[in-house]
């Protein structure tokens, strides 16, 4: 067995792992990182990594299961809960283990054994492009709290969690995924803030920790991904951390792996990584395989280095034995969607069906609108509900006029706002946004929105910053998963959903 494949997360396309990662299975290869596009559902999860240990019983099995807009076991449905924002706003530590708990139950039934969740970064930038609703809110303490709660929820299923994005993503504006984000905080500043929920999952034995593609330039002019200083130095000798850090995915743009270059796997690996978040492209994979090898023959990484990441990723797994230790309770998912509801309007439940201007965005090629979209959600609950999908400009485009009707390709071309306003008549009007506060095409379209129906009811399915844009008409829902989106259907339709300001 090769410690270097112990290292690497791989990936593949499709559901069917493909003859080349069965043979690295084979090989001893450390783990294998699914996406959405790989499960179909849960049956099918199940046996797929059947398949998959057959090859290596001894295999990580990771997906990003946070709940809210981020789930992969559930990305077809919509995930049964609410993501970190809403269980933050809520502040109830017991329901937000018991939430992970259930989180935990079901990957644990079906095969998965490393949930690279929680996000443990701080909600201390609106601008924040990437994190947002993903994180537990502003205050440090909260976050380490329910950082905490979370991870023993996840655990207590023999399924590892994973702290990220080491040392904290939530000061950046902008997305790893698209450009590398540099931030001037101080080494004091993150101790004071950004790290206090990692020290508290370590502190409460996480067996994981993810790094962050950003560059910290007062402490190190790398990102923190390929930093020595900050992983080795910071997180493994000052925070003490003894368990397996993870990378997050290399071909991301802050590190741009491909199949070109692999000088982010190298680099991360003699940083002081232990499991390689490889590209998903085949090529890209096969190549940092070689360039890592390269890299210990050259001595640019050493041996010592790779034999004792692999032998924390191996400790990991052996611990990783993933049993439900209970049943999931998707109820839970439910009722602490509908506890995070900010509730600042009159006149709900409405009266009357509404027309609908949803411009909240669609989580996921995946979903159909129905669990996509507001509108969705309250076409199915009440069919007289009527509206439009409303979607960016295009940059030489004709303003707010561009829209996505509903329906068949043949339901007409875009049209003038006005007229779309128009079109609802004096039904109540109902406005869905997703951080206005950081984009203003749906800035200028609440303002114009509003002027012409002050009435008008303003949804907003992403994080709370958007509430001042609509005081005393503002219904917030802290997520845009379906849970989330089902929770204030109830508010507006009248139902179960009960909310809090």
């Amino acid at each position: 067995m090769s410690e270097l494949d112990a290292c690497l997360l791989a990936r593949f396309a499709g559901t069917e792992p493909p003859d080349w990662l069965r043979r690295w299975l084979d090989d001893g290869l450390g783990g294998v990182l699914l996406f959405a596009a790989n499960i179909t559902d849960r049956a099918q999860l199940r046996s797929l990594a059947a398949d998959l240990r057959s090859h290596n019983p001894a295999l990580l099995i990771a997906a990003d299961e946070e709940g809210g807009i981020v789930t992969r076991v559930e990305a077809r449905i919509g995930s049964s809960y609410p993501g970190n924002a809403a269980l933050g706003a809520i502040d109830d530590t017991g329901l937000t283990r018991r939430v992970a708990a259930s989180i935990g139950a079901m990957l644990a039934q079906d095969g998965v054994n490393l949930d690279l969740a929680p996000s443990a970064d701080l909600d201390s930038n609106p601008a924040n492009p990437i994190i947002g609703v993903r994180s537990f809110g502003a205050d440090p303490d909260r976050v380490a709290a329910h950082t905490v709660a979370f991870t023993e929820g996840i655990q207590s299923h023999r399924v590892a969690a994973c702290a990220k994005h080491f040392p904290g993503h939530g000061r950046t504006d902008t997305d790893s995924h698209l450009t590398l984000p540099v931030v001037d905080a101080s080494l004091s500043d993150l101790r004071a803030c950004d790290l206090v929920p990692f020290q508290a999952a370590i502190g409460a034995g996480i067996r994981s920790v993810m790094t962050a593609h950003v560059v910290f330039s007062a402490i190190d002019p790398e990102p923190a991904t390929v930093s020595h200083r900050l992983l080795t130095g910071l997180l493994r000798e000052e925070l003490g951390f003894g368990g397996v850090i993870v990378t997050d995915a290399l071909e991301m743009a802050a590190i741009g792996d491909d199949e070109t270059s692999a000088q982010g796997a190298v680099r991360s690996l003699a940083a002081g990584a232990d499991l390689l978040c490889l590209p998903a492209n085949a090529d890209a994979q096969l190549l940092a395989r070689r360039s890592l090898s390269d890299a210990i023959r050259d001595g640019t990484v050493s041996a010592r280095r790779v034999a004792e990441s692999a032998a924390r990723v191996r400790a990991l797994a052996q611990w990783a034995q993933a049993s439900p230790a209970s049943a999931a309770e998707p109820a839970l998912g439910a009722d602490a969607a509908g506890r995070a509801l900010i509730v600042d309007a009159p006149g709900v439940p409405l009266s009357t069906p509404p027309y609908v201007l949803d411009a909240g965005g669609k989580m996921s090629s995946l979903l159909d609108d129905v669990t996509a979209s507001l509108l969705g959600v309250l076409r199915r609950r009440e069919p007289a509900v009527d509206g439009v999908r409303l979607t960016e400009p295009e940059p030489s485009g004709a303003g707010l006029g561009g829209t996505t009707p509903p329906g068949p390709p043949d339901a007409g071309g875009p049209e003038d706002l006005d007229a779309i306003i128009e079109r609802g008549g004096t039904r109540p009007l109902v406005l869905v946004v997703r951080d206005a506060h950081r984009r203003p095409w749906q800035r200028q379209l609440l303002g114009r929105v509003l002027a012409r129906r002050p009435d008008a009811i303003v949804v907003g399915t992403g994080t709370a910053h958007d509430r001042h844009l609509a005081p005393g008409r503002y219904l917030g829902t802290r997520g845009a998963g379906r849970v989330n989106l089902e929770a204030v259907a109830d508010v507006l339709l009248g139902g179960t959903g009960e909310g809090r300001s």
